[in-house]
């Protein structure tokens, strides 16, 4: 005997999220529009089904379900892939949008889609992964992570970051390049875009030598890509 569970999200209408799932991989395996509108998408083993309510706000939505995976970081290229070549730049703020892999506080590592019904499709690990923060803001990274975007609480997740570099003013440049990415994230997220301006410059002019450059090129990779949400 095997069983299967398959969730069945809310939208205001399919042709808004199909685009979406679409550019993540997903392909429509079944779809009608009366008696009531109703999408049926796959994508591997993963099955997502949306109803369409034509009153809903996205905004409003508590839709959510977790993914579990195996490796989180492949997943997370293969989406953003798929969504720089529909949409040419990863949605990082707003209805809808993609968070980066994190570790976060209390939980495993992974990260969040939010798609254009306002549903939070969070991606877990089904391994015991490696924290992405070391040293001095280890428990700062795991903290903000967790109020960010796991929770949703942007200016939370600011403030413990901004706190954090203010009491570890003396910590090396390498240190500071992630929790500076994250935050230039979320500033933007949160529609502060002359702040997020100025964390990236300061990302941009850190004194790195060639082999830091390397152990933080993600962040480097992931603040220029930042740069076009502005």
């Amino acid at each position: 005997m095997s069983e299967r569970t398959i969730p069945i999200l809310t939208c205001r209408n399919l042709d808004d999220v199909l685009p979406f799932y679409e550019a993540l991989g997903f392909v429509v395996t079944f779809r009608q529009e009366r008696p009531n509108p109703y999408l049926c998408l796959q994508r591997g083993d993963i099955d997502i089904h949306f109803a369409s309510v034509a009153a809903f706000e996205p905004e409003d939505s508590l839709g959510s379900i977790i993914l579990l995976t195996s490796d989180t970081g492949r997943l997370f290229d293969e989406f953003a892939a798929g969504l720089k070549e529909r949409f040419g730049k990863l949605p990082v703020a707003g209805i809808p949008r993609i968070t980066r892999p994190r570790r976060k506080q209390g939980t495993a590592g992974g990260f969040s889609v939010i798609d254009p019904g306002g549903n939070w499709i969070r991606i877990s690990s089904s391994n015991d992964e490696q924290d992405e923060a070391t040293g001095v803001f280890k428990r700062v990274m795991l903290n903000a992570a967790r109020q960010g975007d796991a929770r949703g609480d942007t200016a939370t997740a600011i403030s413990v970051l901004e706190t954090g570099l203010h009491r570890h003013a003396d910590a090396r440049p390498v240190e500071c390049a992630p929790v500076l990415s994250y935050l230039a994230e979320l500033l933007i997220r949160n529609g502060q875009t002359r702040r997020a301006n100025e964390v990236l410059s300061e990302l941009q002019s850190l004194d790195l030598t060639e082999s830091e450059k390397d152990a933080v090129s993600d962040e480097i990779a992931a603040a220029a890509e930042l740069a076009k949400n502005l």
